[in-house]
């Protein structure tokens, strides 16, 4: 029996990964016609990591940069939110082992601005480490929490770099 993997070495997992696949079947009812991209978790984890304190990045950004970078008309929204969520707990693995510098995986937000409940902590801790950088936390609807103008935060993130 194989043991089970760490967030870390989830998140070191290529799977064969990326891969460039073709549109087809359901997905072109919603998606159109091209082809997209299934990143490597490390990936997403590098486009997060660029986030610089006191901006912020969405799900739909780094699917836009993924998109570009692998040059197809889309990444997969699925794996894409998913590698952020290993992303996430691999950072808080490696603050747990010491590591100084991490994915700052907080100012990830999902579409729309808001905050990610599936992150360590909840949005409880992504909200008071957003606020330590300055930003704005407002409740919208009963569990919701969203960055005040998001947009106006929002990250330059330059691949090439």
């Amino acid at each position: 029996m194989t043991a089970k993997k760490d967030w870390v070495q989830k998140l070191q997992n290529r799977k064969d990964l990326p891969q460039i696949k073709e549109v087809n079947g359901k997905m072109s009812t919603r998606w159109g016609k091209g082809s997209f991209v299934i990143p490597a978790p490390i990936e997403v984890d590098q486009i997060m990591a660029k986030v610089p304190k006191g901006k912020v990045t969405t799900i739909n950004e780094i699917r836009r940069l993924l998109a570009e970078k692998h040059k197809v008309n889309f990444a997969c929204p699925v794996t894409t939110g998913i590698f952020a969520w290993i992303a996430a707990y691999a950072a808080e693995q490696r603050k747990e082992e010491g590591k100084k510098k991490t994915t700052p995986y907080w100012r990830t937000l999902k579409t729309g601005g808001f905050l990610n409940p599936k992150y360590p902590g909840g949005v409880g801790e992504q909200g008071k480490k957003l606020k330590k950088e300055g930003l704005k936390i407002a409740r919208k609807g009963s569990n919701n929490y969203v960055v005040v103008d998001h947009e106006k935060f929002l990250a330059k993130i330059n691949l090439s770099k």
